[in-house]
């Protein structure tokens, strides 16, 4: 017991600096730098696909759907999160105030670290869109799927930001303070080089995590649709952010509204709070549709449509014998009306030629005294033309009694 309490002790009361943040691949032409930057938001998105790709598989989807929508959303989504960076901390590229001192070649350097996840969910969910078209399938369908492992890929890209040393908050003394390197060119000038900080990326990574095992549940027990899980998730996640964005002390643009100064990802996430909180609501109010599908409307798979066609150009000789018989009778019905016009054969004498049960259903049935009178009236003296209305009435006796002109 008393080498337990040694150990522990011993153990720093603090989260470490890391000392590795990537390695080079040699090349015949030089060397290759990766990033562990890089390869923690390269992880993010596969363990997100994973994710993704499971609960895509669920909704009875194309295969191979997913990977065409993918391949449009992922850069997109990189291009935009590059770019909201770029715009919400401008110094480094363009210079304090745009004074044009800045380093114009570093927006294209995201090995550096920089991508804000506004912009690349904004840009992402485009690249998705234009993938969802081109397979045929609903982009709120895809949201509802991606959401969660939308949220996993940020909890692990989020580490990147460690093997960076960059984006930490202020000052603290708690036992789980973040030590960075005094020599890191991100290391606050005047304070002292013992000091720690706050691990931002280790609260929104947790956040995301327990953000995913939310979504999860809330999933599987309402089973949201039409976006509805995606502005679940950007209600969740926004309300994370807003408290662990109001730790950092890194530069950032700065906003005045309504006469308060923050931080411009502040801002962005209480407004993007309140928008999802509205549009979840108005989604959930407007009820379920019905039926419930991923496919846009004429993009249904080709097997459901042939099946439809198939049942639809069945034999009806393959029906079995009560349905024939009652398509027979049909027929003599709409036979013996198409025989109104020749004259030798009246309405009536033709239900006197058929059993109650094969009568037209929309006729009452008459007296067999007046059948038998109105059927004398048209026959002739040789009698041959009763032979041949009764002929003409019995099923299946020439070429006339099945069709309909």
């Amino acid at each position: 017991m008393q080498s337990l309490l040694h150990v522990a002790a011993m153990a720093p009361l603090s989260i470490p600096s890391p000392s590795w943040s990537g390695f080079d691949i040699p090349l015949p032409w030089g060397t290759l730098r990766i990033h562990a930057y890089a390869l923690c938001i390269l992880l993010g998105i596969i363990l997100g696909l994973w994710l993704t790709a499971v609960r895509w598989k669920r909704r009875g989807t194309p295969e191979g759907s997913l990977w065409d929508i993918a391949i449009w959303a992922i850069p997109f989504g990189i291009v935009g999160g590059r770019l909201y960076h770029v715009i919400s901390s401008p110094d480094a590229y363009f210079g304090p105030g745009f004074n044009g001192t800045g380093d114009l070649s570093l927006i294209p350097q995201i090995w550096r670290g920089g991508l804000g996840i506004w912009g690349a969910v904004l840009l992402g969910v485009v690249g998705a869109w234009l993938g969802c078209r081109r397979s045929g399938v609903k982009l709120t369908a895809f949201l509802d799927a991606a959401a969660p492992g939308l949220l996993l890929a940020q909890a692990i890209g989020r580490w990147g930001n460690w093997f960076n040393q960059e984006l930490f908050g202020g000052p603290t003394t708690l036992p789980w303070g973040l030590q960075i390197d005094p020599n890191s060119p991100n290391f606050p000038a005047g304070m002292p080089s013992d000091t720690l900080f706050h691990p931002t990326f280790l609260y929104e990574s947790l956040w995301n995590i327990v953000g995913v095992v939310v979504l999860l549940v809330l999933d599987r027990r309402f089973h949201f649709r039409r976006g509805r899980l995606f502005w679940l998730y950007a209600i969740y996640y926004t309300l994370g952010r807003v408290w662990i964005e109001a730790l950092r002390i890194d530069d950032a643009e700065q906003i005045n509204l309504f006469g308060i100064t923050t931080r411009l990802n502040v801002w962005t996430s209480i407004f993007v709070f309140l928008a999802a909180l509205i549009i979840f609501i108005v989604l959930s109010l407007r009820g379920r549709p019905e039926p419930d599908t991923v496919y846009l409307p004429g993009r249904e798979p080709a097997a459901v449509t042939a099946g439809d066609e198939e049942a639809a150009t069945v034999d009806p000789s393959a029906r079995g014998d009560e349905t024939s018989d009652a398509e027979a009778n049909s027929t003599i019905v709409t036979g013996t009306k198409a025989h109104d016009t020749d004259g030798s054969v009246s309405d009536t004498g033709a239900h006197g030629n058929l059993r109650n049960n094969q009568s037209d259903l929309g006729h009452t049935a008459e007296p067999t005294e007046t059948a038998e009178e109105s059927h004398a009236g048209v026959t002739s003296d040789s009698g041959s033309a009763s032979t041949e209305t009764t002929a003409s009435s019995a099923p299946g006796s020439g070429p006339e009694a099945g069709s309909t002109k």
